[in-house]
């Protein structure tokens, strides 16, 4: 991981050793890199620079505040998938006409708010949302800007539970049925019709299915123009993969272009959805070994991150290469698996892993932990949730603060 990497045996973030940030904030905790956010973010912006565009951050791989706010700096936009997101957004600096509402369960007080932000636009994912959201639109004497999110149903060729763009999904429009949906939203009197919207899914390692699918929505938006109807923004989500063990994937350049050779002809605002691609390789997972455990048939290494902290690797199965904070040339290799505290047998961050010898007290990197980690984190066990540390260069900051047991029960009575 770029801005990861040992120096003088000690794994460190940036100019920071990881040990100095373990020390001084504790453990479990995650960590940022400044500079891995602005470069991810940048190959993107500069590999759209001759096109009109937006770089609309997805916020729900990582929405702390001190991240959006640095992407915000840089130009970005955001997705949001909640009133929550938008919240978040607002606060971190995003300017409202940069921002995206996403989502299919959009709420009509959720619609007001996003309404009342004056916000670039909303992506509808069926008739019913936009049937309310005309009448919220009404409500304040407004109009609504919309993009409708068709279903391309096309095979991402990813994990079946970040699948978006099938036919079976939850989300979007089937391509069949947007023609006459489109024509429906232009009579609207509360809905301005400004776009087309398409996402097919998340940790996407191949082009094909992008460009598969940007085929069919192009057309959709030259039949839509052909009947009158102002489309000036394609936007083609986000859902770029990252590597965490050794998948080769496209490079947002390579992405770009694919989007800019299907639509770049049609003089549209090209807007992409990025999330994973840009925070993802851009935080890891400090953690603390416990204890080492051996039965007659595992091994295991207990630690003080659980599932709680980081849920992917029981959800989604999902690998996170783990690495010592201290450089181990040498040490022997044995086949563990690490498991957290939490009172679940789903509790583990790596399974039959080999992994250098490591000892009680020892600090350990959970890697490509900066999208989908804290931002899916919980309390089950009661446990607070950890830290989220932001480093640039030689310096840190702590941009959460771990949670208190009196965090735990704010707002509860007995």
């Amino acid at each position: 991981m770029p801005h990861f990497e040992y120096r003088n045996g000690e794994l460190h973030c940036e100019s920071t050793p990881l040990r100095t940030v373990a020390d001084a904030v504790g453990t479990p905790t995650y960590v940022y890199s400044r500079a891995a956010l602005v470069e991810n973010y940048r190959a993107y912006d500069a590999a759209l620079r001759s096109h009109p565009h937006l770089i609309a951050y997805a916020m729900k791989a990582n929405a702390n505040l001190a991240v959006v706010a640095t992407l915000a700096r840089e130009g970005a936009g955001a997705e949001v998938f909640s009133g929550g997101e938008l919240f978040r957004a607002l606060k971190a600096g995003v300017q409202p006409k940069k921002i995206i509402y996403a989502g299919p369960g959009k709420t009509r007080e959720e619609m007001r708010d996003a309404l009342k932000a004056d916000i670039l636009m909303f992506n509808v994912e069926s008739p019913a949302e936009l049937a309310l959201l005309d009448r919220v639109a009404q409500e304040l004497g407004a109009r609504a800007p919309v993009a409708l999110r068709v279903n391309p149903d096309v095979d991402p060729q990813t994990h079946p539970y970040i699948s978006t763009g099938l036919r079976s999904s939850k989300f979007g429009i089937p391509m069949a049925q947007a023609v006459e949906e489109y024509r429906k939203a232009a009579r609207l009197p509360g809905i301005e019709v400004v776009g087309v919207h398409m996402h097919i899914g998340s940790q996407l390692t191949k082009v094909a299915p992008i460009a598969d699918a940007l085929a069919r929505v192009v057309n959709l938006v030259e039949t839509l123009r052909s009947q009158g109807l102002p489309i000036r923004y394609l936007d083609v989500g986000g859902g770029l993969g990252i590597r965490y063990r050794d998948e080769d994937v496209p490079t947002p350049g390579q992405y770009a272009e694919v989007v800019v050779s299907a639509a770049g002809r049609l003089g549209l605002t090209l807007i992409l959805e990025p999330g994973r691609s840009i925070v993802g390789n851009a935080g890891i997972l400090l953690t603390r070994v416990l204890y080492n455990k051996e039965t007659p048939d595992k091994r295991f290494v207990v630690v003080d991150a659980a599932m709680n902290d980081l849920i992917r690797p029981s959800l989604y199965d999902a690998y996170h290469e783990i690495l010592p904070l201290r450089e181990a040339p040498g040490r022997p290799a044995r086949t563990v698996d690490v498991v957290g505290p939490v009172c679940e047998s789903g509790d583990f961050l790596a399974k039959d892993r080999a992994l250098p010898q490591v000892e009680e007290g020892e600090l350990l990197a959970v890697m490509s932990a900066g999208a989908y980690g804290f931002v899916m984190a919980s309390n089950y066990n009661a446990r607070p949730r950890a830290p989220e540390v932001l480093v640039d260069g030689s310096r840190y900051a702590i941009v959460r603060r771990r949670e208190s047991y009196e965090d735990l029960i704010a707002g509860e009575s007995a």
